[in-house]
């Protein structure tokens, strides 16, 4: 989080995996299922955020556009994903706290 603002997290990951395996932000937004502004939104706030940025969009021209993930990108991706194996490896016992705890308060609604 970044002045309340998440800037990297699951759903940024997601993006980030997507556009490395697909070489562009159009392709990754419609493997999500996401809207194309909403995705552009996300690199945007991360390129911000990140220096250098994570995202290089590639401007189109004979063979069109596409977007690959920079040195940055791939170990900000890379750290991420590792510290969320760490986190869930370390912190199951939390983590099936907080699940049962949301499934109670969704039950007494």
């Amino acid at each position: 989080m970044v002045d309340g603002q998440m800037v990297i997290g699951p759903v940024q990951a997601m993006l980030l995996e997507a556009i490395r395996s697909t070489g562009s932000i159009a392709a990754a937004q419609r493997q999500m299922g996401a809207s194309y502004a909403h995705v552009w939104k996300l690199v945007a706030a991360m390129n911000e955020v990140f220096s250098p940025p994570l995202v290089d969009p590639i401007r189109g021209g004979a063979r069109g556009g596409g977007a690959i993930l920079t040195e940055q990108g791939h170990k900000v991706l890379d750290s991420f994903r590792r510290l969320e194996g760490l986190t869930k490896a370390k912190g199951h016992a939390e983590l099936l706290v907080i699940s049962r705890a949301a499934g109670h308060a969704a039950a007494g609604q």
